[in-house]
């Protein structure tokens, strides 16, 4: 028997920090509508989102 261990390889950046947040239906849509058509999840949605939002701030 192998004693290589099976499952997904650790990450390069473990996302350990988990938020809730309460949004209502019209952008509970929009954000499934961007990760369907950009094909990833929510959470990157919400990251890249997060992302551009501090970028623009410290122009």
């Amino acid at each position: 028997m192998s004693s290589k261990k099976m499952g997904r390889p650790p990450s390069d950046n473990p996302k350990s920090k988990t938020i809730e947040i309460r949004v209502d239906q019209e952008i509970m849509s929009k954000l499934d509508a961007a990760a369907e058509k950009l094909n990833t999840s929510r959470s990157a949605i919400v990251r890249k989102g997060i992302e551009k939002v501090f970028d623009e701030l410290q122009k």
